[in-house]
């Protein structure tokens, strides 16, 4: 429905945890999908025999989904450079592991100049296994 947007991420498909994005409030906030393929190169190592997506993954899918409703309001100038920068209150709660779909969502929080703080979770089968603050920051 509004993958178009997809391709405003700037990274390449080998790091891209969005797959679907449901719903975008532009500027506030969107919900979006990852389908956990188990063919990602993360679970080589992660872990061998029983693998199990990585907390720091979870947390980059809600960053992707949110640089995605930061840039996606044509009133607001686009952020050049849109990357990570902080991350609050992580509390990973469950694990995702492959054939399991992620549920994420990312909202809009603050914003102030070239830094934009957003709220986020993600669900699998209906159960929060990952919610963060995280700040995204920009040129």
């Amino acid at each position: 429905m509004f993958e178009e947007h997809l391709n405003n991420l700037p990274h390449g498909p080998e790091f891209r945890f969005v797959d679907a994005i449901d719903e975008l409030v532009n500027g506030i906030s969107a919900v979006g999908r990852y389908s956990v393929r188990g063919d990602e190169n993360f679970f080589l190592g992660h872990f061998p025999g029983m693998p199990i997506m990585p907390g720091v993954i979870l947390v980059e899918a809600v960053a992707q989904l949110a640089g995605i409703a930061i840039q996606s309001d044509q009133k607001i100038p686009k952020l050049n450079d849109l990357r990570l920068c902080a991350m609050r209150n992580v509390k990973v709660t469950g694990t995702a592991v492959p054939g399991e779909e992620l549920l994420i969502s990312a909202r809009v929080i603050a914003r102030m100049e070239n830094l934009v703080q957003a709220e986020g979770m993600v669900k699998v089968s209906n159960k929060t296994i990952l919610s963060a603050v995280i700040t995204l920051s920009g040129s």
